[in-house]
């Protein structure tokens, strides 16, 4: 590969973190780090910020873009026989999948009233705080007794042309007239505890970090495995410049840029 693995990557990204807020918290006692200071809602509201801001690029930046340079995307993009990468929404999934096989207890999923897949519908009691985000876009927050998570849900909206187009001829899509700022679904993200330590609160970080990593190079092995499509060069240029999209570190780093401030500032403020 011409880009760094994905521990180093990793790796890469803890450091971003770390020094943006100026290092880790200094160590006064033994259980420095390990006593809780962050509400799992102000925990959630962080990585869902993230999200967002990673989201927003790649959904604009890369896929957005990308389709003007002739790059395809598609929802059966890890087929053989399909040459395409994922959009956004299965973007989010891969996102999802790789935070599920890690140690940290982090729940993420996306729901909507008006699904592509139903098996994405919202029902019950987050079918009724959905009516309320599409009212006024702001976060709903409860804790849901079956399976003891506290849970969260976030506007999520049709930030660029592509996510438009793409839902409203979709074969099976459900509403055919999406405009570009409608509240479209809800990231829905869930924990088991009320409140995290700060290294918990890094971990659920560096877990979302890790599951962009992940499923970002997944995206520029398929391309290694193109056939018969052009592949694109791989390199510091995105695709706004041509037939060209970002590293990893690239890419990261332009989400770091974008994100950080309003993480770290939330981080410095237990040191």
């Amino acid at each position: 590969m011409r880009y760094i693995n994905k521990i180093q990557l990793v790796v890469l990204f803890s450091l971003v973190l770390l020094n943006a807020c100026g290092g880790v918290p200094e160590e006064k006692t033994e259980t420095a780090g390990t006593e809780n200071a962050f509400s799992v809602e102000k925990v959630l509201e962080m990585v869902a910020k993230e999200n967002d801001v990673t989201r927003t690029l790649y959904t604009k930046a890369i896929v957005g873009k990308g389709k003007a340079q002739g790059m395809k995307f598609d929802e059966d993009w890890r087929k053989d026989d399909v040459e395409a990468g994922p959009l956004p929404a299965l973007f989010l999934r891969g996102i999802a999948t790789s935070i599920r096989k890690s140690p940290v207890p982090l729940g993420l999923y996306l729901g909507s009233d008006f699904p592509v897949n139903a098996a994405n519908k919202f029902e019950g009691k987050q079918a009724d705080l959905f009516e309320q985000i599409k009212k006024d876009q702001k976060p709903q927050f409860f804790y849901e007794e079956e399976q003891k998570l506290y849970t969260a849900m976030f506007a999520d909206l049709a930030s660029a042309g592509a996510c438009v187009t793409c839902h409203n001829e979709h074969p099976q899509t459900a509403k055919s007239d999406w405009k570009l700022g409608d509240v479209m679904g809800a990231t829905t993200w869930q924990y088991p505890k009320d409140s995290l330590s700060y290294k918990e609160t890094v971990a659920v970080l560096n877990s979302y970090a890790k599951g962009t990593v992940d499923i970002y190079l997944e995206y520029l092995d398929e391309i290694e495995a193109f056939k018969e499509s052009e592949k694109p060069e791989i390199g510091d240029k995105w695709p706004a410049e041509g037939n060209y999209l970002p590293t990893p570190e690239v890419f990261l780093d332009s989400v770091k840029k974008l994100s950080s401030y309003e993480t770290m500032k939330h981080l410095v403020a237990v040191k």
